[in-house]
């Protein structure tokens, strides 16, 4: 049975992909915030503090280069479980940190772990999730993340209420790795009887058969298109990241570009604000919970997301929430020395979580989209370097401006991008990615 054709097996989907990703979410988004403020405590300027928060993104960017081969030799399972044994290593290696180096190097592995388990969920979506499904599935998946990151900051402000300790956060997220690691051990593996013979086979390469030919009938000499179709399956495992890039450079520079600055909007939202609100004097566990009350709108959005670009298209979830970046970003800016800044901060928080949930499961969607049905990894894995070249470059930018200049133009300067990622997407979308809507979903 066809991909397309399959029923989706919701039950499969959500204790193999979405379980584990909501406890790896969980765990990362109670970290996250609080990485800028754990940095203040070890001595790092405001600038160096936004350095060691863009080693997440920019462990990401490198850990791109090796997932899609990772994921393509060991499994999408597997690559969950080792990316979280990873994780472990690298929150005890925070934890134990005596300095800013040797927490940005905890946080770079995190993000190098972050971005195999990352491409490991994309696959198996991308394998599984029959294509009417696709974007209400992957935008599920973003939401799932979501969740994470408005559960994660609650979590840690509770610990760090208890312990006092900005540190303590760092516990979450290895119990929460210890937990997903459990799961995806006694689960069963749903991809392992999923059409087997198709999986390992490229569409291009697929062998044609009259469908009124028994198996026992076929000749020999029919036996050699099969395994030369297997031999192209191989070497496309075998393909690098910088090999894909080059076989698909014309959409990855053009769509790819609008991907990165997606990328960059909502890493720059994420590193952001919890600069700005050391800059301007919230503590620790108010931080948490502002960020962790956004999160609840980014949550909250993530069906209505999918739901747009089933029906009516992927530009129509791009596009607004691109343009909203881009305004917040714009908005937050001119709020700085401003006496009400508090409240200033709180409403362009709420704002972007809005605009960030309004594209959530995108980038995962046009990927999906774009890559080969039966092998996806070496795809995604490009796509995913595109996009993620974007949210390691953002904030090492911010901390760059932020050191020559100020934060509040370093917010402007990010808005302005935003705007022009909304371009791309709009004129570039209809090109590579076209979608129509299926009136009878």
């Amino acid at each position: 049975m066809s991909n397309a054709q399959r029923p989706l097996n919701l039950r499969a989907i959500a204790l193999t992909a979405f379980l584990p990703t909501l406890l790896f979410s969980v765990g990362e988004g109670a970290i996250i915030p609080l990485i800028p403020l754990v940095a203040n405590d070890l001595g790092a300027t405001l600038a160096i503090a936004g350095v060691i928060a863009a080693m997440i993104m920019l462990g990401e960017l490198v850990g791109d280069i090796p997932s899609g081969w990772v994921v393509s030799r060991i499994g999408e399972r597997n690559s969950m479980i080792w990316a979280s044994v990873i994780t472990v290593g690298a929150v005890i290696i925070c934890l134990a940190a005596p300095n800013p180096l040797i927490l940005g190097l905890g946080i770079f592995l995190i993000g190098i772990a972050t971005a195999v388990f990352a491409l490991a969920r994309h696959a198996f979506m991308t394998s599984y999730v029959p294509l009417v499904y696709r974007a209400r599935a992957l935008s599920t998946l973003g939401g799932v993340f979501r969740a994470g990151w408005f559960v994660g900051p609650f979590l840690s402000a509770a610990f760090i209420h208890l312990t006092g300790s900005t540190q303590a956060a760092f516990w979450v997220f290895i119990v929460c790795c210890v937990l997903a690691i459990t799961l995806l051990l006694i689960l069963p593996d749903p991809t392992r009887g999923l059409d087997a013979p198709e999986r390992a086979v490229p569409e291009r390469a697929a062998p044609a058969r009259p469908a009124d030919v028994a198996p026992a009938d076929v000749a020999p000499a029919d036996v050699a298109p099969t395994r030369a179709a297997e031999a192209d399956a191989a070497a496309l495992t075998a393909q690098g990241l910088f090999q894909t890039i080059r076989s698909h450079r014309g959409v990855l520079v053009r769509l790819g570009s609008g991907a990165a600055l997606v990328g960059a909007m909502r890493a720059s939202r994420t590193v952001m604000l919890p600069l700005w609100a050391v800059s301007i004097g919230i503590s620790a566990p108010d931080t948490a919970l502002i960020i962790g009350i956004a999160g609840g709108i980014d949550f909250l959005l993530f069906y209505a997301s999918g739901q747009i670009m089933d029906r009516f298209g992927r530009i129509w979830s791009a596009v607004p929430s691109m343009i909203g970046l881009g305004l917040g970003h714009v908005a937050l800016a001119f709020t700085h020395d401003l006496p009400s800044n508090l409240g200033w901060f709180i409403g362009v928080a709420m704002f972007l979580s809005l605009a960030n949930g309004i594209g959530s499961g995108l980038l995962m969607t046009l990927g999906a989209d774009l890559a080969p049905q039966r092998y996806p990894a070496p795809f995604l894995g490009a796509w995913r370097f595109t996009a993620d070249f974007g949210s390691a470059a953002a904030p090492l930018a911010l901390a760059g401006i932020t050191a020559l200049a100020s934060l509040s133009i370093a917010s402007g300067i990010m808005g302005v991008f935003g705007l022009v990622g909304a371009v791309l997407l709009r004129r570039y979308i209809p090109r590579f990615a076209p979608h129509r809507p299926r009136h009878l979903l």
